[in-house]
């Protein structure tokens, strides 16, 4: 039995996911709590940038309006980072989104992100930024643009000289019109 919760950590999104050992599915905002599984979530991912665990708190505490996580029972499957540009605030920049293999297939990606966007109506565009040879995320992405209708085109965004560490180039991929 799901506890309807109220409040800023009250879940957006809830239903099952087929196969699942639980199979009671809820996306909601992170808290501060929650930064220790995301991070988790991130280092196992096997693709992702692995941040430091402060910046995992720091996104579930400060930034949890604009981050949702996904919970299978108790347990933190996956998420998805981002903020509006202070510069452009109907532009949301979607800095991560990872998903846990046990929930892998159901399309909670691009769930987390229907979540997060959904939740922030004065956003038209997305933004994010995924190397070239990062298919499945590119594949995401797509396919969520796809769904909403909208454009997605990718542009310069940050170029391998402009990482100290020899990391791979960063193409921008904008995503217009998911309104």
């Amino acid at each position: 039995m799901t506890i309807p919760e109220t409040g800023p950590n009250a879940p957006t999104t809830a239903d099952s996911v087929s196969g699942a050992p639980d199979a009671t599915l809820t996306i909601r905002r992170p808290d501060v709590s929650d930064g220790a599984a995301m991070w988790r979530v991130a280092r196992d991912s096997g693709s992702l940038d692995l941040n430091s665990s402060y910046a995992y708190l720091l996104l579930a505490d400060h930034f949890a309006d604009t981050c949702r996580i996904a919970l299978m029972g108790g347990d933190v499957v996956g998420f998805v980072t981002g903020y509006r540009l202070p510069a452009d605030p109907t532009r949301y920049f979607l800095w991560q989104v990872a998903v846990d293999e046990r929930a892998r297939g159901h399309r909670l990606a691009g769930r987390l992100i229907d979540a997060v966007i959904d939740d922030q109506p004065e956003v038209s565009s997305l933004v994010t930024t995924v190397t070239e040879d990062n298919t499945s995320s590119r594949r995401v992405f797509q396919r969520w643009a796809e769904q909403r209708g909208a454009t997605l085109d990718e542009v310069t965004g940050f170029e391998a000289h402009h990482f100290p560490d020899g990391h791979e180039a960063e193409p921008l991929l904008v995503i217009d019109g998911i309104r």
